[in-house]
């Protein structure tokens, strides 16, 4: 038996839609940034470590 609350409605859509709905908005937002000239947030796997990606390519890595 499945116990579902109002917490746990989405509309229908289901997690695999919700997920790929989070990460097209993430990328829009990015590309948003891009064109304001504003840093975009990232991580690199190799060094692990965080970074800010600067339009013209430049990264500065956090701490």
């Amino acid at each position: 038996m499945t116990v579902t609350n109002e917490l746990d409605s989405t509309c229908g859509i289901t997690d695999e839609e919700l997920t790929q709905r989070f990460k097209e908005s993430i990328r829009i937002d990015n590309e948003i940034r891009k064109i304001k000239g504003l840093p975009v947030a990232g991580y690199d796997d190799e060094r692990k470590q965080a970074y800010l990606e600067f339009p013209d390519g430049r990264r500065e890595y956090v701490g």
